[in-house]
């Protein structure tokens, strides 16, 4: 496999090493050489290298910047953090859609070394309170609304002080470590920055400071909080490094071949790695052109955005696929520019990766695993892989990384076994933020313990088979359901809840409950369904509801899912015969 350097050379892509003795234990190719570098040194780079070239377009937002265009006004928002009284290692969270905004808050940020703090556009009071305060975010950026939520509206709620407070003065209760709250939107509200406001406050002292600062960033600082659920309690903040996510976006743009002269489409969420590093820092390491459809997926919105920016790359989910080929029947496009991408969040069925191939004309589509605490991706397929290896494995190992499935016991297993997938590497996450017992729980010896059940073949090839804490993958999106079980045991009337997966055949898996009520209590499906409402994501409210007597459990009192799993699949199946 050829890929493109930064200099825009070309170089071979190594291929990953098969087992050694008979273990499931591989060690990636040790080529190319990791990069030790900044994320405002990579966005520097790419200027040198591409100024004039297009670096991204929003389609909705009708932007187009070349790479010059988009450093200037990454320098310009950077200069006006530091106006707002922000300092190196102070955490800004980002609540917003798909903007420009987004992509410009994620350099300016690590511009002056603040740790970018992504927060999921589709979280409710709960979940924004909770993430606010886990990593005392001392400013949020945020959009006005987006489809049903009503991002200030709600941090109004949190914090009424907004009110009668200047902006960048905020005393609130309720969130006590945030002083600043900026709105994307050409008018501020009252005790809110606009971010034209910001981006005008920062002058020529500023700007020297800029460049002083840069000058003490190093790559392995933490740059980037993502929240990644647990099944022990509420979501844990993975904290991530320039090096983490700088390499991990080069080395998986390494592996699709893209060049400086392709266009990559990513209607996949920033505030995700797959948007920010696996599309963001990916195209930016090679200077490709950055595509963004619209501020959430769009099927229609996507393939137009393909066909008018002569892309030949886009990422998603297979279920965002899916939607793409059947717009494709009511209206097709130009798609003859396209060559590659990536799927990734679930596992793709053979017959959608063949439409894919051949009616998007994307003979390279290639699988990506990994996890948020890995920066993302471990393991990918090639290109020129075999569909059923891009289809019933997660691909081979990626470069600079060790990894290896354990029993229970922590003993590697022989290849064909199953056990727990761990990974070791540049790209495991600094720690979970303020959680040094829950790192160490997760992280051992360096080994990062993805909670994965996994095989491998003779060839090193990767298949997922289960996974040891019970997750869900809805549409790409995981869900633990201890976070789920742990809002509903809340409800007044609920004694016990017990949520778990079920199969679905457009996401993969729905979120299903099994609620007990307290004696002498009735509760409904309706009534818990209605206490979901505004308090978490519309993604992790369960689909079914089922009232029961009792759970099923194990001799030594564990609850025993999968039992609720079968007998739900079964009475579902005999309501739809």
């Amino acid at each position: 496999m050829v890929t493109q350097t930064q200099d825009g050379g070309l170089a071979v892509a190594a291929r990953p090493a098969a087992p050694a003795g008979g273990l499931s234990l591989v060690k990636g190719p040790v080529t190319p050489d990791l990069m030790r570098k900044t994320i405002p040194q990579l966005l520097r780079d790419a200027v040198e290298a591409f100024g004039e070239r297009d670096a991204a377009v929003f389609c909705e937002q009708g932007v187009r910047v070349s790479y010059e265009q988009l450093a200037a006004a990454v320098d310009e928002l950077a200069a006006g953090l530091l106006a707002i009284g922000l300092s190196k290692g102070d955490r800004v969270g980002i609540w917003s859609p798909n903007r420009y905004e987004w992509v410009l808050t994620q350099f300016a940020t690590a511009r002056v070394g603040l740790i970018l703090v992504n927060i999921n556009p589709a979280y409710r009071l709960g979940e924004l309170e909770y993430a606010l305060n886990k990593v005392a975010c001392r400013a949020l950026i945020t959009a006005r609304a987006f489809k049903t939520s009503d991002y200030v509206g709600m941090i109004r709620d949190l914090a009424p002080e907004l009110n009668t407070c200047a902006p960048g003065q905020l005393q609130a209760e309720k969130l006590p470590h945030l002083r600043s709250v900026v709105v994307t939107d050409l008018e501020s509200d009252a005790g809110m920055y606009s971010f034209d406001q910001v981006r005008d406050l920062g002058h020529a002292v500023e700007r020297v400071e800029l460049d002083e600062i840069e000058v003490t960033l190093s790559p392995d600082d933490p740059i980037n909080i993502q929240f990644t659920s647990g099944t022990t309690g509420m979501p844990k903040g993975a904290t991530l490094s320039h090096n983490n996510i700088v390499n991990n976006g080069r080395l998986v743009t390494d592996l699709i071949n893209l060049t400086k002269d392709e266009a990559l489409a990513i209607p996949v969420p920033l505030y995700h790695c797959f948007g920010m590093v696996m599309g963001v820092l990916g195209a930016v390491s090679k200077g490709a052109k950055m595509v963004f459809p619209g501020e959430g997926f769009d099927a229609a919105q996507t393939l137009d955005a393909l066909e008018a920016e002569g892309c030949s790359a886009v990422y998603g989910v297979p279920t965002m696929f899916v939607a793409m080929l059947e717009d494709l029947e009511q209206k097709p496009r130009d798609l003859s520019a396209m060559r590659t991408g990536i799927m990734a969040g679930a596992t793709c069925p053979v017959e959608v990766m063949e439409r894919v191939n051949s009616e998007m004309n994307m003979p390279e589509v290639t699988i990506c695993y990994g996890m948020t605490e890995t920066s993302p991706v471990s393991f990918q397929s090639f290109v020129d892989d075999p569909t059923d290896k891009r289809c019933e494995t997660v691909g081979r190992v990626h470069p600079h990384l060790e990894v290896k499935i354990i029993d229970t016991d922590g003993n590697t297993v022989a290849v064909g076994e199953q056990g727990e997938l761990c990974t070791r590497g540049y790209s495991v996450m600094t720690g979970y933020w303020g959680e040094e017992e829950k790192t160490a729980e997760s992280i051992v010896d360096g080994w990062m313990h993805t909670g994965d059940l996994a095989t491998f073949d003779p060839q090193g090839f990767c298949s997922i088979v289960g996974r040891v804490k019970d997750m869900i993958i809805r549409g790409g999106e995981n869900i633990y359901p201890r976070e789920v079980e742990e809002y509903l045991i809340r409800h007044p009337k609920v004694s016990d809840v017990q949520v778990f997966g079920i199969p679905d055949d457009r996401f993969g898996e729905q979120v299903c409950a099994w609620v007990i009520a307290k004696p002498g209590e009735t509760v409904t499906p309706t009534e818990v369904l209605e206490f979901t409402k505004g308090q978490i994501a519309h993604y992790k409210v369960p689909k079914h509801i089922r009232i029961v007597d009792e759970l099923p459990m194990t001799i030594t009192g564990k609850p025993q899912k999968f039992v609720m799993r079968d007998k739900m699949v079964e009475m579902l199946q005999q309501q739809a015969g």
